[in-house]
């Protein structure tokens, strides 16, 4: 998925609280609200009815955002 071009279906809002959330995880990737996944590699965080999928390269110390989709479908 193209992460832009999904963007540019959202409500504005909804667009601005999750390039929020995005831009949080530069400064701290691990925050204590953030859930380890259990069926694949990476984190989730919530960004209202939206969720991140994200893992960390703490070696470069790069956020790598994977996927970005409704609560609903982001775990199909």
């Amino acid at each position: 998925m193209d992460l832009k071009k999904y963007l540019k279906k959202l409500p504005k809002k909804d667009v601005e609280k999750i390039l929020d959330t995005i831009e949080s995880l530069a400064k701290d990737p691990r925050p204590r609200w953030v859930e380890k996944l259990k069926s694949r590699p990476g984190y989730r965080t919530r960004a209202g009815n939206y969720r991140i999928i994200y893992t960390i390269d703490d070696g470069k110390l790069i956020v790598c955002v994977i996927d970005v989709d409704d609560r609903k479908d982001v775990y199909k």
